[in-house]
């Protein structure tokens, strides 16, 4: 097999940054790093790339072993190769991250790595570069949710107004008016409004709505605005 000469080989890893949402906070997930170094230590899900894998099989493949989570959402997010990242070889790491209901797939989460959720205010310290990796992520989904609905992604196939409302007010941290945010997101067309309440915070209820998949996709890449001026959001 012919290989190009004089050129130094390198590893090519990949590592999956985990959001998900449980009706009340946004949270991460991490695991106990199983091999030296940092072994035990807070890590993302990570591994490497083998020969015969592109980099999509392979965030799926070792999201699967690492959590048990499969069939996510998955996007590529931000290519890592700083020399010095990896204290033992020279690796580039091509980070993803996934947006998931917490509690429709919280028992297809594996116990093997320690996989545990933490919310984002009380993230404890993860190894490497990786907190780069989660901050840049952070500000990936708050760009992209400005203008696209994929907010939806953390959401279970029914929730309410407030619900959704609660879940922007994590992402963005900040208040939103309740009335307006009502009115905007009525508007687009992507919610189903079905005849059943949810009584839990109040005894008058919220409706539940379920998301109308067709418009979801067809109005995917022109999404009215939930957050004020979301061109000061930086994509970076």
């Amino acid at each position: 097999m012919q290989k190009y000469s004089k050129q130094t080989r390198l590893l090519l890893a990949v590592d999956c940054i985990v959001f998900g949402f449980d009706g009340e906070a946004l949270k991460i997930l991490l695991i106990k790093r199983g091999f030296q170094p940092e072994k035990g230590n807070w890590s993302l899900m990570g591994g490497f790339v083998q020969p015969d894998e592109s980099l999509d099989q392979a965030s799926n493949r070792i999201l699967k072993e690492l959590t048990g989570l499969e069939g996510v959402y998955l996007e590529q997010l931000h290519t890592f190769g700083d020399p010095q990242r990896d204290p033992i070889e020279r690796t580039v790491s091509v980070a993803y991250f996934a947006l998931i209901d917490i509690n429709k797939y919280k028992k297809q989460i594996s116990d093997d790595y320690h996989a545990e959720w933490f919310t984002l205010k009380r993230t404890p310290k993860v190894i490497f570069d990786q907190q780069e990796m989660v901050e840049l992520a952070k500000k990936r989904i708050r760009y992209k949710a400005a203008m696209h609905p994929i907010l939806f992604e953390l959401l279970p196939s029914k929730f309410t107004i407030p619900q959704l409302q609660n879940l922007y007010e994590n992402v963005f941290n900040t208040a939103i008016d309740k009335r307006n945010f009502s009115k905007r997101v009525l508007a687009t067309g992507l919610l189903i409004k079905l005849n059943e309440k949810d009584k839990a915070g109040s005894k008058r209820g919220a409706y539940y709505y379920q998301l109308n998949m067709h418009n979801y996709y067809s109005k995917f890449q022109a999404f009215m605005n939930f957050i004020p001026n979301p061109d000061s959001i930086s994509a970076s």
